[in-house]
């Protein structure tokens, strides 16, 4: 099963300046205009410009990441990328020695990180990948209005896990809701089954509720859209895998409604559970 073995995250990196190009500015209208939508160059102007190959330049150079020398690579991400022609998942690939079957996952909100751990669960059941690398990109440069983004609360960020079969922190299961109190039924029932030992991690986008079990909750920060649990699990799996025996990701995406969870269990708790 798919299990954490190394992490490392990226928050508010430095951005870099404007890079005015007639091409990427004519891609981005013939995109969005006849949906309706018109390109704001201002916005590009005062964007902090951080692309998805900064991100992941930077993601790899945690101890632990850089020899990955990995067999499968994820790239997720909800918002897309400043400039539209990088191939990110095939540069993350190399920056990880080459030999990795790589793509991305995008056009899901942030559904695209739990795809992701679905299909990294798939490969390593089956024998079809040992080492696998996910990264979770944000960033918040766009060419047109975004909700999320103009609110000014999302800060461009990355998360980057290597998942192994071995023993430790395993993916037990991915699961995906309709609304908001379908997902809320589901942590409730999550939190009395498990209990103290269960921990819930949640996302910003989860509504503040009491869910009337003795399982601790874990809040993650405003300040990000895809990335959120994704940040706080590269940060604190070593800890969680060692006082918990369950850990449940969550996150409700404000734009569809719909609610993700991520089960990851210690070992003895996922072979039961098998």
């Amino acid at each position: 099963m798919a299990t954490v073995a190394a992490s490392s995250v990226i928050v508010s990196p430095d951005g870099g300046p404007f890079h005015e190009d007639p091409a990427i500015l004519g891609f981005y209208r013939d995109l969005v205009e006849p949906f309706g939508s018109v390109v704001d160059e201002q916005l590009l102007r005062d964007g902090r410009n951080v692309f998805h190959k900064d991100l992941v330049d930077q993601l790899v150079q945690s101890e632990g990441i850089d020899n990955a020398d990995a067999d499968l690579v994820i790239v997720a991400h909800a918002l897309p990328d400043v400039h539209p022609f990088t191939a990110v998942a095939s540069h993350l690939n190399m920056l990880l020695g080459g030999g990795a079957q790589s793509f991305s996952i995008s056009e899901q909100g942030l559904a695209a990180p739990f795809t992701a751990l679905r299909i990294i669960s798939a490969y390593q059941r089956g024998a079809r990948s040992e080492r696998a690398v996910l990264a979770v990109l944000e960033q918040t440069t766009l060419p047109t209005p975004h909700p999320l983004v103009d609110s000014g609360d999302l800060v461009d960020s990355g998360a980057l896990l290597v998942l192994e079969r071995g023993e430790g922190l395993q993916v037990s299961g991915v699961e995906s809701f309709d609304d908001d109190a379908a997902t809320t039924a589901r942590l409730r029932e999550l939190a009395v089954d498990g209990g103290p030992d269960t921990l819930l991690v949640l996302g910003p986008w989860v509504q503040e509720q009491a869910f009337g079990a003795e399982a601790p909750v874990h809040r993650v920060a405003p300040g990000s859209y895809c990335t959120s649990v994704w940040l706080d699990l590269a940060r604190h799996w070593r800890q969680w895998q060692r006082d918990h025996r369950q850990v449940v990701l969550c996150d409700v995406d404000p734009l569809s409604g719909r609610g993700h969870l991520a089960l990851l269990a210690t070992t003895a708790t996922a072979e039961a559970a098998a």
